[in-house]
């Protein structure tokens, strides 16, 4: 017999040969069995431990993710479409959360929630992922809101400014323009170096192709990912599309740049989240929503921030949309997320039908923290501007009873209808800062006075012209702009 080494084992020696055995030892693998499936939704035996929001994988590869967990038996959510799907088939613990692809190289790309294509062109090549679900930055990571997000929209820049990390409600009835809102301050970021992405949730495949286009149209795909989960996708993939479009836009916040996000829209998320709890039987609360909905939407938005400059400066600036159903904003989904947000713009019905675009209800809008965030210049010009134009509104219930009235009042009604004329807007017709300045500038110094209505718009595209052509800025001496006054036609 030879005889053996009494030298002790190198730890390289050691770390061998236990990687030698790890490798042939036999491995407990849990697998389950699915027990029904349908709509969505797979019921799972023999999956214990399994986690909520963890990933699963069906034996023919298609993916799930668990939702429920019961005793003795697993809910799980499908996030991919199958025709060999089947009961009885195995289903294996992944015991990875859900996560996708982020970079730049999504920017002009239309995917869905799980970062597959969706506009005929190869999948993006993204090597890094964010998860969908992540908790949002601490307080000491966050900063003060200080820098406009830039709509262009007059009524929107001046009077209900929105500021970078900032979260502001889009509410109101359908079809009275919050999409337009929300698209037209998604292309004014071309150029401004803001990051978007839009999320459609649940709309119907005309509407997603019109959006699209429309962003086509106007040159923004540039800078714009558009997560699409439309109305005939899985509840599970409408589900999971804000969060989703979050984890896009996080990448470029933590990168210290500046993103905003689009969720078109909560509503129908809600609706999704409401019918797969109940196929997969939580208890359903007021107006059959699962009571952690207000829970669900504040996870999502508390990830939009302003972030400090020690971790690194960037923002995330969200615009989450709601519908109402007659204006009530007292339900359930608005009230929710009116407390979780920073501010909303309404939408109002009546005018939309007298024809002020776009239909901001002044009197129900409000941003709690954009007004911080604006232009010093534009600031002090747009002063007092919002509460002259609310009492403008009040008065003018005078005028319907044909009462005579005292010249000072007469002066203010006269002033706020040239008001309102001025912030009628078209579509796709962006004003820049200094625009916005040319006609606080004038409107304050009564350069409008005395027109007739129809003559307040082309004196103020004269006016926006001859500014630009005068080369003046934000930083202009307010007596170089009221000297624009004199010259102008």
């Amino acid at each position: 017999m030879g005889q053996t080494s009494s030298l002790p084992p190198s730890s390289l020696d050691r770390q061998s040969d236990w990687l030698t055995r790890y490798r042939f030892a036999p491995r407990i693998a849990l697998r389950g069995r699915i027990l029904s499936m349908g709509d969505g939704i797979l019921w799972i035996r023999g999956l214990p431990g399994a986690e909520i929001d963890e990933l699963v994988r069906c034996e023919d590869g298609s993916r799930a993710l668990v939702f429920q967990v019961s005793i003795g038996q697993v809910g799980a959510i499908l996030l991919e479409e199958s025709k060999t799907l089947s009961s009885g088939q195995s289903v294996d613990r992944l015991r990875v959360p859900l996560d996708i692809g982020v970079g730049d190289d999504l920017l002009g790309r239309v995917i869905d929630p799980l970062g597959r294509p969706l506009d005929g062109e190869p999948p993006p090549a993204c090597p890094l992922r964010n998860l969908l679900e992540s908790p949002s930055p601490p307080i000491i990571a966050r900063d003060f809101v200080a820098r406009p997000l830039l709509s262009g929209i007059r009524i929107v820049d001046t009077l209900i400014p929105v500021g970078m990390g900032q979260r502001e409600l889009l509410i109101g009835d359908s079809g009275l323009g919050k999409t337009s809102v929300a698209l037209d301050t998604v292309i004014n970021q071309k150029g401004r170096g803001v990051k978007c992405v839009y999320v459609l949730v649940g709309q119907k495949r005309s509407t997603v192709m019109n959006t699209i286009q429309m962003l086509r149209d106007n040159g923004a795909m540039g800078h714009v990912v558009v997560v699409v989960a439309e109305a005939t996708a899985l509840p599970g993939l409408r589900y999971i599309a804000p969060f989703a479009g979050c984890a896009i836009a996080e990448y470029w916040m933590r990168k210290g740049e500046d993103a905003l996000v689009v969720y078109d829209d909560l509503t129908a998320h809600a609706n999704s989240y409401r019918e797969l709890s109940l196929l997969l039987r939580r208890p359903p609360g007021r107006e059959a929503f699962p009571a952690d909905i207000f829970s669900l939407h504040a996870r999502l938005l508390e990830r939009s921030t302003c972030l400090s400059p020690a971790f690194g400066g960037g923002s995330l600036t969200a615009l989450p949309i709601i519908e109402t159903r007659e204006g009530e904003i007292a339900s359930y989904l608005p009230t929710n997320l009116i407390s979780i947000t920073d501010g909303q713009i309404y939408f109002d019905g009546s005018l939309f039908s007298s024809g002020f675009l776009p239909a901001i209800d002044l009197r129900r809008s409000v941003s709690r923290v954009g007004g911080r965030a604006q232009p010093a210049a534009i600031r002090e010009e747009a002063g007092r501007m919002k509460l002259d134009y609310l009492q403008f509104l009040e008065l003018l219930v005078f005028t319907r009873f044909g009462a005579k009235l005292e010249p000072s009042v007469q002066k203010k009604i006269d002033r706020g209808r040239i008001l309102r004329e001025i912030l009628i807007q078209e579509r796709f017709s962006p004003f820049s800062p200094e625009d916005q300045m040319a006609w606080l500038v004038a409107y304050n110094r009564g350069f409008f006075e005395g027109l007739d209505l129809a003559s307040v718009r082309p004196a103020l595209s004269g006016l926006v012209k001859e500014a630009k052509a005068r080369g003046l800025t934000l930083s202009s001496s307010s007596e170089e702009w009221v000297r624009l006054l004199g010259t102008t036609p």
